[in-house]
């Protein structure tokens, strides 16, 4: 029994930072085979605290979306 309760158990690793980097390759989202994804270079333009800003409008914009579908989904439900 002590032997299955283990296997739920929290693995024990390093200490991960939770700071996110500002600099395009350490960005979360970029993919390993592809890279960052960035067809008009416009991190390569930008410092980090613009960097930051594009990040969270990115967000917030997908956010946004989100809710406009949701909307649009029970509007037509409704009618």
């Amino acid at each position: 029994m002590a032997g299955s309760a283990a296997a739920f158990a929290p693995a024990q690793t390093g200490k991960a930072s939770t700071a996110m980097k500002a600099s395009a390759e350490g960005m979360p989202g970029a993919l390993p085979p592809v890279g960052l994804f960035d067809p008009l270079d416009f991190a390569s333009k930008a410092d980090d605290n613009t960097l930051k800003r594009y990040r969270e409008a990115e967000l917030t914009h997908g956010r946004v979306s989100m809710l406009a579908v949701v909307g649009f989904l029970v509007g037509e439900k409704v009618e």
